[in-house]
């Protein structure tokens, strides 16, 4: 059992890794003056890379329930982790997601919620 334990462990952390390293920042966001703030962007779980990885998010694909956010990603409903909300004032203006892929579907790195307008 602890074989396995440490397997699903080594298996997770793989996949983070990977789909931080996988990160991409082509240059296309070089001239925006909000760069340096979407690149010091952080969540509890580390930096969410810059606003060329972040995707917006619709106001109806995403939502708040009992203090917690969920966010709808290729068809699905995907339960934001309270270290993955950036906390911040949102100077974008608009709710944006910094998703991961990996072997166990979609998890969320940062989230960053916006007015809902």
């Amino acid at each position: 059992m602890k074989l396995l334990r440490a397997a699903v462990a080594l298996i997770t952390s793989t996949a983070v890794l990977v789909g931080v390293a996988m990160a991409r920042d082509d240059g296309r966001y070089a001239n925006s003056p909000l760069k340096s703030w979407f690149d010091s962007l952080r969540s509890g779980k580390g930096p969410c890379c810059s606003d060329a990885d972040g995707s917006a998010v619709a106001d109806v694909d995403w939502e708040s329930k009992d203090g917690h956010y969920r966010v709808r990603l290729e068809g699905q409903w995907i339960d934001v982790p309270d270290d993955a909300v950036i906390t911040e004032p949102n100077r974008a203006g608009r709710t944006m997601v910094w998703p991961i892929k990996g072997a166990y579907g979609i998890s969320i790195r940062c989230f960053l919620p916006g007015s809902m307008t």
